[in-house]
């Protein structure tokens, strides 16, 4: 039942949204400096299927959005991602009067994973709020958008971005003393990239040579703190870019952010978890946002793999993105992707929730 109340709200909100039962979704591409940008949103465009690699997206290419203004949601993908694999989503958010906007994360996506990790955990955040600036001055779509409020949200590594987006801190030390403690049992997440025996020997290698060293003569790269601001008298707001109005996670990186750094954060947040997830164990991960961020909440608990939360997701693509995981990742077998689209739902009801309305249109 809840399911099913779930759907049928998020179709109740397009059509007081003004918006047709079945809108359709564009597609359109812009540069936000050097990082590619897939724009979806809602448009009166015929879509139709369009192939992209082993995808088949249903999209209307170039077409022209709705009227109204729209909210922005800008997705920050997982690493070694793409705009293709969140697509559910996105149009999903589309089709409630979003426009999404999708970078492709520099050095961390499906053509390039070289800066995958801390170095583009760093700089994420940042490439997100170049987006929103470069579409405050894009004279195409500028005037369509609302941008006083923007939503983001995070799948896995981009979980790292919406959570120092929304004020949340984190530091390299405190990934090396996670993976001191637990490796073996987040070894999906501290072996990443590392596959191999030697590979492991060597990440394993690194994390004990760390281990015994007094904070003080560590580097101080390793001690810095990434992500949201330090409060002060005149600027108790922690967030990097006071834009960013709320936050949805699924299956977010989140060891890396120590209890009082997440409890910091006080906008909203809302968080998609999978309970059989093995890349990103929930307990060191969704679990640990949940537990010490008093302002987030949790969307959905499915009984789902982390790769479960990405769709469409092509077998050939599944296998091949499998193969480099620590511990697999192939989706569970008889997932119900009813259970995924509802989940979906829940974080375009939280954006709607947690956006204010933007303003008609000027005539």
């Amino acid at each position: 039942m809840k399911l099913i109340s779930t759907l049928i709200a998020s179709l109740a909100t397009s059509i007081a949204l003004g918006l047709p039962a079945h809108a359709q979704v564009g597609m359109s591409n812009i540069q936000a400096g050097s990082i590619p940008v897939t724009l979806i949103y809602p448009t009166t465009a015929t879509a139709s299927p369009v192939s992209f690699g082993a995808f088949v997206l249903n999209v209307a290419p170039d077409a022209q959005p709705l009227p109204q203004m729209h909210r922005l949601v800008v997705l920050s993908h997982g690493s070694g991602g793409s705009a293709t694999s969140d697509h559910g989503l996105a149009s999903a958010l589309a089709r409630a009067g979003f426009i999404v906007a999708q970078p492709l994360h520099a050095g961390d996506n499906f053509r390039d994973a070289s800066k995958a990790g801390p170095e583009a955990f760093r700089s994420r955040p940042a490439e997100v709020s170049q987006v929103i600036d470069a579409l405050a001055k894009h004279p195409q779509w500028s005037p369509k958008l609302a941008l006083d409020q923007v939503g983001v949200h995070g799948m896995s590594a981009g979980g790292v971005t919406g959570l120092a987006l929304a004020g949340g801190q984190w530091r390299t030390l405190n990934l090396v003393q996670h993976c001191n403690r637990v490796q073996e049992a987040d070894a999906g997440f501290c072996y990443q990239g590392a596959r191999s025996g030697a590979g492991k020997q060597e990440r394993a290698a690194s994390f004990e040579r760390a281990k015994n060293v007094p904070e003080a003569f560590l580097p101080s790269e390793i001690k810095t703190l990434h992500g949201g601001l330090t409060p002060s008298a005149g600027k108790p707001d922690v967030r990097p870019d006071t834009r960013i109005a709320a936050v949805t996670l699924s299956v977010p990186v989140a060891a890396i952010f120590s209890a009082e750094r997440l409890e910091r954060i006080r906008i909203q947040v809302g968080v998609v978890s999978a309970k059989n997830d093995q890349v990103l164990v929930p307990r060191f991960h969704s679990e640990h946002v949940l537990a010490h961020c008093t302002s987030c909440q949790r969307l959905a608990d499915l009984p789902a793999e982390h790769f479960d939360l990405l769709s469409p997701w092509p077998e050939s693509v599944a296998r091949e993105v499998a193969a480099t995981q620590v511990r697999g990742g192939l989706p569970t077998p008889g997932f119900d992707a009813k259970l995924r689209d509802a989940a979906f739902a829940q974080i375009v009801q939280f954006h709607l929730k947690h956006l204010s309305p933007a303003a008609p249109a000027k005539p």
